[in-house]
Formats: C-alpha cells, structure tokens, sequence
C-alpha cells in the first residue's frame, strides 16, 4: 500500500483536515495570524485578520508590505503542496511583489496562490491579496520555489 501522503487526493483532504494548523507550523505566519480558508488542487486561499500590530506606519496607518509579502509567500509554498504529485517541503528561490495600492486600516486582507507549473525541481506560482475581491488587488507576486529532497512524510491523522 503507497503512502496516502502521496497521493494526490489524500494529502488535498489532509490539507483540508488540518487548515487550521497549517500556518501555525512557519513562526512569522503564526505570529503575523494567517488562516487557511480554501485548498483544491494547485490553488490555497487565506486571510490575514487586520490587528493594530500590522500597521507599518502610525500616521497614515496602512498596514506594513511586509505582512502582505510574508502572506504571499506562505500561499505560494501551501499552493505547491497542493499541487505536487509527492509530498515535498518547498522553499523560495524567487518571490516578485508588484504593489497595486494600499492594504486599508481595518480591513482584512483576503489573498489567494496558485501553482501553475511544475518542473521536478521547481514550482511556479502566482498569488493577489485584496479586500473584497480581486477586481482591485492590493498586490500580485509571482514566485518559484524550490522543491525539495523527499523527507520523513507525514501521515493522516498525524499533527501538522
């Protein structure tokens, strides 16, 4: 019998299990309070919760662009893990933010990542973050992540 982590279809229900606990396993996205909305194949949706510790500058309040890249990229590396044929860790090689307009005080911030092409030794992604919708997104990213050495699985029912 093949390692369910493995497949596909398995591992996607895993995910889903477990969205909870996903962003708590990387410390900055556990700190910074990302969640996990949505996984389908190749594709994670997220939200960042507006908190008063995101705001990058007092007087105008908008949030700081780091929160926002920090939230691409762990969509980017999730989306790959929905994607992959194997499970494998992930790590960026290359990760490009365009800033479209400000994240507004207040305000969550919604973003979504797919992965859209896999080579075997690297994974392509692209992701927005905006507040309603993605008629006016807030940024874009478009990344590669390196795709790693098999390791020791994790298995149904384990804890992320």
């Amino acid at each position: 019998m093949s390692d369910p982590i493995n497949n596909l279809d398995d591992r996607l229900e895993f995910m889903r299990q477990n969205m909870s606990s996903m962003m708590k396993m990387t410390p900055w996205a556990n700190e910074l309070g990302f969640e996990v909305t949505r996984i389908e194949k190749g594709h994670v949706w997220g939200i960042q919760p507006f908190d008063e510790k995101l705001i990058g500058d007092p007087e105008t309040r908008v949030i700081h662009g780091g929160v926002i890249t920090t939230l691409l990229d762990n969509l980017c590396g999730a989306s790959c893990g929905a994607a992959l044929k194997e499970f494998r860790f992930v790590a960026t090689l290359d990760l490009r933010i365009d800033y479209m307009r400000p994240a507004e005080s207040g305000r969550d911030i919604l973003a979504e990542a797919e992965c859209y092409h896999v080579t075997r030794s690297v994974a392509f992604c692209r992701a927005w973050a905006y507040h309603e919708n993605r008629d006016k997104v807030i940024a874009t990213a478009q990344g590669a992540f390196a795709i790693n050495k098999p390791r020791t699985s994790l298995k149904p029912g384990s804890q992320l």
